[in-house]
């Protein structure tokens, strides 16, 4: 009897170590980014990941008498961002946005993004009820 409890108490441990490892794989957006508040930067898009489980973007931030400053933005999962449309030539290298975000907790210049928008042609998508949401398609794509 003794042997089986001993048995069934590290079989509750790996679970719970296995539970935990899982979690912090795939992260709570909230337990990551502060979901109360929003910051916002104009710049350069410097790189686009399109990859699983998110996407994210490189922007460089450019303003008077200040180095130029990179920000990393996590977006959705590359799926829910396929289903609107968006690939992997959506967001170029040297293309002008407007990203408002979640910033992170722990980490400068992170965030997730809630909304994007590309002037230069009036691409805008942003989060609707968790969910990556058109806003509105590149002019004369329609």
């Amino acid at each position: 009897m003794w042997r089986r409890c001993v048995a069934f108490g590290c079989g509750l441990l790996l679970g719970a170590l296995i539970i935990e490892a899982t979690v912090e794989a795939h992260h709570s957006i909230a337990g990551a980014y502060d979901t109360r508040r929003e910051v916002r930067i104009e710049g350069v898009v410097t790189q686009f990941e399109f990859i699983n489980p998110h996407a994210f973007l490189t922007v460089e931030v450019r303003e008077a008498g200040r180095a130029p400053q990179r920000w990393r933005v996590e977006l959705d999962d590359r799926g829910e961002l396929s289903e609107i449309g968006m690939t992997a030539q959506t967001l170029q290298p040297g293309h002008q946005v407007i990203v408002t975000g979640s910033p992170a907790r722990r980490e400068g210049n992170q965030m997730y993004l809630v909304r994007l928008d590309r002037p230069a042609d009036g691409y805008s998508f942003e989060q609707v009820d968790g969910r990556p949401t058109l806003r509105s398609r590149p002019r004369g794509s329609e």
